[in-house]
């Protein structure tokens, strides 16, 4: 019987026990990928990383990450949560753990800086592997039949509701308020339709609908979808929240533009997580997004094979 460890962590959190749960397996050597999918639909979890020894010898591992039901490019929550985890480690695969990390995975590479607090890893802020990409344009008649509330709730002065990425695709839209964020829930039926309409995510259609605060509108407020792979409601979707920011920085006037954005996710589910998005904009160019957050790890164990 072969016996693989484990660890979990709740990320873009410093609470136990509230937020998005990851399953990190930090040595994967000899996991097929058949295995890999086996463990992440056990876990069930949004998604479950799977470390290996990089392929170039200068990067520090190639990650793998894994929803219930498929093998995905890039996320921001793993990514986060992984850094974190490996962090605590003296070594990975026999070279010394630093603070700056770099991730071989199915996007690119991915930048990783550990965040400390009083000598303590905290966290881990990463640099999106992809370039800002805007897909096409989505009716917001069907935004409004997937979550089930009317097409005037969703606001289009800033833009229509939309594909966008930095890794890995999401369907945008604004709403008018927070009352209509609160009663949005997925219809399964409609989803479907759209994933056949509009082919860009590949996993389904992924719906991240937000809201703006009057105050401050770098403050932020969402919530995702994605009844088709298996995510009726996600409490924190970092890839999603840097595509987001990226977006709405490359539709700021000003040539040049470095914003700082807050995004909470999870409020009516009750599992709170607090995203941190931060964008340069440089000759009409999103040139840098970088996804913060903090961890805590929460259960450690084995897998049984």
């Amino acid at each position: 019987m072969n016996i693989v460890a484990y660890v979990t962590a709740d990320v873009f959190t410093s609470e136990r026990f509230v937020v998005n749960p990851l399953a990190v397996i930090a040595d994967a050597r000899g996991l097929s990928s058949d295995a890999m999918q086996k463990i992440a639909t056990e876990f069930g979890y949004s998604e479950t990383t799977f470390v290996l020894p990089p392929e170039n010898p200068a990067h520090t591992a190639r990650v793998r990450i894994f929803t219930p039901t498929a093998e995905i490019p890039f996320a921001g929550h793993p990514n986060v949560g992984t850094a974190f985890v490996l962090g605590q480690q003296r070594e990975i695969f026999g070279k010394l753990a630093g603070d700056r990390l770099i991730f071989e995975e199915d996007a690119g590479l991915v930048e990783v800086t550990l965040l400390r607090k009083g000598g303590d890893i905290k966290g881990a802020s990463i640099r999106a592997p992809g370039k800002l990409t805007i897909g096409e344009a989505i009716a917001p008649e069907l935004v409004a039949d997937c979550v089930q509330i009317a097409p005037q709730s969703i606001r289009t002065k800033t833009h229509a509701p939309t594909f966008a990425s930095v890794g890995l695709p999401f369907a945008f839209a604004e709403l008018d308020s927070l009352e209509t964020l609160g009663k949005a829930w997925p219809n399964a039926a409609v989803f479907a339709e759209a994933a056949a309409r509009h082919k860009e995510d590949k996993t389904g259609f992924s719906l991240f609908v937000y809201v703006r605060s009057a105050e401050n509108p770098w403050h932020i407020r969402a919530r995702m979808f994605a009844p088709l792979d298996n995510v009726t409601e996600d409490p924190a979707t970092g890839s999603a929240s840097a595509a987001l920011g990226a977006y709405l920085t490359s539709l700021l006037p000003a040539p040049d533009a470095k914003v700082e954005i807050t995004i909470e996710q999870g409020v009516e589910m009750g599992r709170r997580s607090v995203i941190g998005v931060a964008v340069m904009k440089s000759s009409d160019t999103v040139k840098e997004v970088l996804l913060s957050g903090n961890s805590i790890q929460v259960m450690r164990g084995e897998i049984l094979l």
